[in-house]
């Protein structure tokens, strides 16, 4: 047995109001940034929907995650190692900007500086990478709201994959749709195959939290990473030809305060804690042969934070004590080991994410009372969820690679915390009949509904802060986005937009927003019409612009080397360990 620490959170989809409150103040604090216009590190995707970007979760297109081999062993659903040398310079199983969606501006001048006439002037969008007018026919939050749902909604690779084998027995009518909200981030996976993808060794989990970060100075932009995240959390930076992902907010989990999506988040849907697994047993749990039971393996890998044998491991792995104290207050580890209504996000990806949901019991709870029925009575509840098996399905599709059975057992946890609490809260006795009836007792409802519904903020946020040894290097903490030349740059401050201390972040990013706005080009740089997107390269060819005149570039270079004589073109950004 060898013990780790691994910091994960807990996302509760019923508390989930759809205000992407979580998205925005992700993008202002992280990808606020020229090269980064495409890119949330969270996002909230309603679903059924394609998600972002579209249809990320059809591995046969994207060969994203891991695959067992003939011989039962993990391998990168990709391709091995030959393979990726072959594709080293041609990584062609890649999203698309418009998976994505092109980015845009307004332009906001035309309608202060637009002459007198009989018309009103329009802003009209341009394209935030070529800086031209564009029209625009996708984002992020298209499907917003099942926005488009009878049009689109066939396209969910997961709603495709029922009605294959239902033949046709799920139908985008209106009456017969079903909704709730899905937020992701990157799910920081104990097996994670985006690590294993990387050329260059860039990607690292670390080992202290387990929270997994790109080196920018040894990311040489293959995108590889971005072909083998199943989650696609991995993004192309095509300004600074570097990769990024979601950081966990690690200068913040440092310090002991929560990410900023779960600081923010108006639905208090958010939990963050920390887990303690066998490290030892982690391949051999993602190699479960059938995909149904990798949900049960990976609860196996999730130790007993009270147990004295896996203390004194702890202990004898290095483990301090105050991290041992908030494993055993945990309420990650409450949710998905002890209660076990917690599931992690298609495990058939055999990445052992650690970002995990409770699912949502509200699609079935709506239905009984738009058809006039007491959606609290659990006979009611029991009675919709084995009738309704739509919602079910699609569920067990997303969180327990399609076993019904388990989403079933968890939603009538779920539906019978709501009855039991509801005798409770009008001052009747409890039916202690209701908590049997799906193997749990009284005190445990209690627990679960103290957890999930008036938990307050140290009970929800559970994060120990760094280790005693580290504190000096706390002092002055930055971000590895913040160095000239790496991803932070920006026109901003000397650290870029994107400064890496917390709190001046904010005054960074209004700085470069009203830049932004009050300029005479709407795209915010002036130099973006001449830009090429990589993105959209094939690797053939060289596109205009990829390679500028002679001159300019001599001139460009010049100055450069004048304005800061020890800088290197070539410079990358600090590894993102932050000092540990």
């Amino acid at each position: 047995m060898r013990v780790m620490s691994q910091v994960a959170m807990v996302m509760t989809l019923d508390k989930c109001i759809g205000c992407h409150t979580c998205s925005v103040t992700c993008k202002q604090a992280w990808t606020n940034r020229a090269g980064t216009e495409y890119v949330w590190f969270n996002n909230v995707e309603t679903r059924p929907g394609q998600g972002y970007p579209r249809r990320y979760e059809d591995q046969e297109r994207w060969k994203g995650g891991w695959e067992l081999n003939r011989r039962g062993n993990l391998k990168l659903k990709s391709g091995g190692r030959l393979k990726k040398l072959a594709q080293l310079f041609a990584s062609p199983v890649q999203p698309e900007l418009a998976d994505y969606y092109e980015p845009w501006t307004y332009d906001y001048e035309n309608l202060v500086n637009a002459p007198a006439s009989d018309d009103f002037p329009v802003a009209r969008p341009k394209s935030l990478i070529t800086g031209e007018d564009t029209k625009i026919e996708w984002s992020a939050n298209w499907d917003d709201d099942l926005g488009g749902a009878t049009e689109m909604g066939h396209l969910d690779p997961v709603v495709q994959k029922l009605r294959d084998e239902a033949n046709d027995r799920i139908k985008f009518e209106f009456e017969q749709t079903f909704m709730f909200y899905l937020p992701r981030l990157c799910e920081h996976c104990l097996n994670p195959s985006c690590m294993a993808s990387c050329p260059s060794g860039a990607i690292y989990k670390r080992s202290e939290d387990g929270i997994v970060l790109v080196d920018q100075d040894r990311c040489r932009g293959w995108r590889q990473c971005v072909t083998g995240c199943p989650y696609k959390k991995i993004y192309y930076n095509h300004k600074s030809g570097k990769a990024e992902k979601c950081t966990f907010c690690y200068p913040r989990i440092e310090v002991g305060i929560p990410t900023v999506c779960a600081e923010t988040c108006v639905g208090r849907m958010r939990y963050i804690g920390i887990f303690l697994y066998d490290a030892d047993k982690v391949t051999q749990a993602a190699a479960t042969p059938n995909e149904q039971d990798l949900y049960e393996a990976q609860l196996d890998l999730m130790l007993d934070p009270s147990d004295p044998e896996v203390i004194d491991a702890a202990r004898r792995d290095g483990i301090p004590e105050d991290w041992l104290e908030a494993a055993r207050k945990s309420p990650v580890y409450a949710l998905a080991k002890t209660l076990r209504v917690a599931l992690p996000l298609h495990p058939e990806y055999r990445t052992m994410p650690m970002v995990w949901y409770v699912p949502p019991l509200s699609p079935i709870v709506d239905l009984l009372k738009e058809q006039g029925h007491d959606g609290e009575d659990p006979d009611n509840l029991f009675g919709a969820i084995e009738s309704l098996r739509i919602p079910v399905e699609y569920l067990a599709e997303l969180f327990t690679a399609g076993d019904t059975e388990l989403v079933t057992h968890v939603l009538r946890k779920l539906a019978a915390m709501r009855a039991y609490m509801r005798n409770v809260t009008l001052g009747d006795e409890p039916d202690e009949s209701i908590a049997q009836a799906v193997g749990m007792t009284g005190s445990e409802i209690r627990q679960m509904y103290r957890l999930m519904a008036i938990a307050k903020y140290d009970e929800r946020y559970v994060i120990p802060a760094a280790h005693v040894e580290d504190a000096h290097n706390l002092e002055e903490i930055g971000c590895s986005l913040d160095v000239d030349g790496g991803p932070g740059m920006g026109q901003t401050g000397v650290f870029g937009e994107a400064s890496g201390r917390p709190m001046p972040v904010a005054v960074e990013n209004f700085a470069a927003l009203r830049a932004r706005q009050t300029g005479e080009d709407p795209t915010g740089n002036d130099q973006l019409a001449g830009r090429v997107n990589l993105l959209n390269w094939d690797g053939n060819g060289t596109p205009a612009g990829l390679f500028p005149a002679q001159p300019e570039r001599d001139a460009a270079s010049l100055a450069a080397t004048s304005d800061n004589p020890g800088s290197r073109p070539d410079q990358g950004t600090a590894g993102a360990s932050g000092g540990r």
